[in-house]
């Protein structure tokens, strides 16, 4: 205890300690310091969150009545999130504040590991653990593993980037002379050991073998591919020879979609994260953004058009969702943004997906049937469109009438809620599927495929048919 903390509390007119529970009360009650404790809120607090809020507001309202002292073990400002909250509340009400602080527990923790904090610390309350930041090449102090289930609830969070068998270390009564023990447990028997209110645990930086590859270690290696001494293909490109590249990343993380085979799909979204982490390199080099850039705009437009999540709009489903999107970006954009409704379509979308896109949007705006009749009288007028094209062998008409035809089918799908792309390509799986049935029963037979007739063919489809995967 520090001379100016120990004149302090002997100084207290009204002293409350947050808990007796610590050696150093023991040290003051032999000194005669008479004082009140708020051990009885541990017991009847439905959380942690509620204990500290309790206890902010009885000392606040000592402070509006004279002056009064709380008294925190260690110092006042590491790792205690009563003060901390108090503090806030505090300069909001407009009460004056006096700090005196001691040793805190890092210090003698860090005596007890002989360690020091030139290869830098990471400090996390186990009381307050949502997850573990993925800093393993650093060490981490995890204080306040109080009782079981808070070893528990830290050994689970470490488990996400650290193995099993880890060794950490157990720190218990750090600075009590004839108490302080260090352990060293594996990470996996933690719940299994001894702990208390005076209880720290250390984990030590992850050998770099060991640890778990992370966004960061991404955009080195790719800086690194790019830089001198790189790969020289790497080095070659630029956005406009990678355009190829992120489309067929695209729809190759989305035939792992299609077929639910999700091992794939972890690996085809690594890919197509590589395309965005390899365009977002050659802008840095450049010094015309960063990959943190990138990063900053997404997330900054996702809450700005989410004001119904981070604002206090409130939307009846997710078509107002919708609507408010659209009015956000325009507003976002300009008046100036789009002159059309269809602008801003990109040109390179299959040809299904973009009719799909510029038929809702001219629905927007009124341009549509009343009915589905309606729509189906128009797939029937361009059949026979299609068809008195064809009688007159009118190749331009044909191709024309073709498009047309197709395209009333996408808003037939529409009106269905049925994605036209997704349907297309479901078939194209179905044909391929029951194509290779023909092929396989025509090998088992001795019947090379292009000696059958369409009537052999037309029964083996019929067979594929009638197999359970259809």
């Amino acid at each position: 205890m520090s001379v100016a903390a120990r004149d302090a509390l002997r100084a207290a007119t009204l002293l409350i300690l947050r808990t007796e529970v610590h050696p150093a009360a023991h040290e003051l009650r032999s000194a005669g310091i008479s004082f009140e404790t708020f051990d009885h809120l541990y017991q009847s607090a439905d959380s942690f969150d509620a204990l500290y809020d309790e206890i902010c507001d009885r000392v606040l309202q000592c402070a509006r009545e004279g002056d009064v002292s709380y008294a925190v073990p260690g110092h006042p400002l590491v790792a205690e999130e009563s003060v901390r909250r108090l503090l806030i509340r505090a300069r909001e009400a407009g009460v004056a504040i006096r700090i005196a602080g001691s040793s805190s527990f890092i210090e003698p923790v860090l005596v007890a590991l002989q360690l020091t904090l030139d290869d830098g610390l990471t400090l996390l309350d186990a009381l307050s653990l949502d997850h573990i930041p993925p800093r393993t090449e650093t060490g981490l102090l995890l204080y306040q593993v109080c009782d079981a289930q808070a070893a528990a609830n830290v050994k689970l969070a470490l488990l996400e980037y650290y193995p099993p068998e880890f060794e950490v270390q157990v720190v218990r009564s750090a600075g009590d002379a004839e108490r302080q023990q260090v352990e060293i447990v594996p990470l996996h028997r933690l719940d299994r050991t001894h702990v208390d209110h005076l209880t720290s645990v250390y984990v030590p930086p992850l050998p770099a073998e060991m640890r778990q590859k992370s966004f960061s270690d991404l955009v080195t290696v790719m800086a690194r591919l790019r830089g001198e001494g790189g790969c020289p293909w790497d080095r070659e490109q630029d956005h406009m020879t990678l355009r190829r590249y992120m489309i067929e990343e695209c729809y190759e993380a989305i035939e792992a979609i299609d077929a639910g085979d999700m091992d794939a799909l972890e690996e085809e979204l690594g890919d197509v994260l590589l395309q965005v982490v390899f365009h977002a390199q050659l802008e840095a080099e450049t010094g015309a953004f960063t990959i943190d850039d990138v990063i900053q705009r997404i997330v900054e437009k996702l809450i700005r058009r989410h004001p119904h999540v981070f604002g206090d709009l409130n939307v009846e489903d997710s078509a107002e969702v919708l609507r408010n999107w659209e009015k956000i970006k325009k507003s976002e954009k300009g008046d100036d943004w789009r002159q059309s409704v269809l602008d801003g379509v990109p040109a390179q979308l299959p040809a299904l997906m973009r009719a799909l896109e510029i038929s809702k949007r001219a629905v927007k705006f009124g341009f549509e049937w009343e009915r589905m009749e309606d729509v189906l009288a128009k797939l029937e007028e361009e059949v026979c469109e299609l068809k008195d094209a064809l009688s007159r062998n009118d190749s331009n008409a044909t191709a024309d009438e073709i498009g047309d035809l197709l395209f009333t089918i996408v808003n037939v799908a529409r009106w269905r809620k049925i994605d036209p792309e997704d349907a297309l390509r479901n078939m194209l799986k179905r044909f391929t599927r029951r194509f290779h049935y023909i092929e396989e029963a025509s090998r088992t037979k001795g019947h090379p495929l292009e000696e059958m007739s369409l009537a052999e063919m037309d029964a083996l489809w019929d067979e594929a048919k009638a197999q359970p995967q259809e």
